[in-house]
């Protein structure tokens, strides 16, 4: 199961059965609307408080995610899920509402793929029939936790990205016609002494070259095993850098096969400076679009590069750099060479 030194082979084929997203008005009025479940209106969903409101986003998903799996709640073995606000607590009361044995993950903005990478691992193993996996963030409980509540208009540079409100949420299963999580390489944190907390994309891509090149080489395929590679949310100037780096490191990646989560979902147009981040950013994009994509047969291997930052308001105001993590998840229709199953 375990090749090289960070990879994993789910030899027993672990399958995403259903997955579902819910997300805000911006992102309804972006250029993956049509792939998302549930498109809401405000960004409030008649709750007190933006923390509040996170925590149904999630909810919905969780529920879209399992009337969809043809399941009830019940049948639900294990939930991993995480955000970003303090204490991850919108998992954690997602996690009551839905009552299964839970695991609270932070990984940042790569908790979408660490949670389904644990998932994936678990079933491979025997450990459960079902898992439900995720991830959520609130654009306005993020802002104003991590930089400036949003009423202070607050100017931003160009580096600056912008949070996605949303959840995306999938079962994962023992059984079924796919697609099948195949493979995972956990990142390891990699550090390049960057400190700016409104150039996250830059400080990310590190990390991500350092978990692909990683995975490629364990895993024995080349960039071109894939039909996509995407990273999380780089944004425009991560995705520039990483593009760089890997071409510079000879791993031969494209425009066309090398893509970024925070680039695809917003239009060109809205104010997304260098483009989107979030936990909820990846998570909505893979369990929307990009499934959609390979349900459809335009796409049937993809690697997903979910990047964090791993700073919080404590270690910014203590002046430290910032830390940063990719997790990579394979996900397939048709398993090839170096698959392994």
């Amino acid at each position: 199961m375990l090749v090289g030194h960070r990879t994993w082979i789910f030899e027993n084929k672990p399958v995403i059965k259903s997955s579902a997203t819910v997300v805000g008005p911006f992102e309804g009025n972006g250029r993956l609307a049509d792939d998302f479940d549930i498109i809401h209106d405000d960004l409030w969903l008649e709750q007190d408080s933006y923390e509040k409101a996170e925590k149904v986003f999630l909810e919905e998903s969780c529920q879209a995610s399992i009337k969809k799996a043809g399941l009830q709640k019940e049948d639900i073995q294990f939930f991993f899920c995480g955000d970003l606000s303090n204490q991850i607590t919108s998992s954690s009361f997602a996690a009551r509402t839905l009552g299964a044995p839970y695991f609270g993950l932070f990984g940042a903005c790569s908790t979408s793929m660490e949670g389904l990478a644990l998932s994936a691992f678990v079933v491979n193993a025997k450990g459960a029939k079902y898992v439900l996996t995720g991830a959520v963030s609130h654009n306005t409980a993020v802002e104003k936790q991590f930089r400036y509540p949003t009423e202070y208009g607050g100017q931003k540079p160009p580096t600056a990205q912008w949070t996605v409100t949303g959840a995306g949420t999938a079962v994962i299963a023992e059984e079924g016609d796919g697609p099948f999580v195949t493979s995972a390489t956990i990142g390891k944190v990699v550090d390049m002494g960057l400190s700016d907390p409104f150039n996250m994309g830059g400080a990310m891509a590190p990390a991500a070259v350092d978990t692909i090149e990683a995975h490629l080489k364990e895993r024995n395929v080349p960039a071109s095993y894939y039909d996509l590679i995407i990273t999380g949310d780089l944004g425009r100037i991560g995705h520039e850098i990483s593009l760089g780096l890997l071409n510079k490191h000879g791993i031969g990646v494209t425009e066309e096969t090398y893509k970024d989560c925070g680039i695809l979902i917003y239009r060109e147009g809205q104010p997304v400076l260098s483009g989107a981040s979030g936990a909820g950013c990846s998570a909505v994009v893979t369990y929307g679009h990009l499934l959609n994509e390979m349900k459809n047969g335009n796409l049937k291997r993809i690697l997903v590069v979910a990047t964090g930052a791993l700073l919080s308001p404590l270690t910014f105001q203590q002046k430290e750099t910032i830390p940063c993590i990719a997790h990579a998840v394979s996900i397939e229709t048709e398993v090839g060479a170096g698959g392994g199953l």
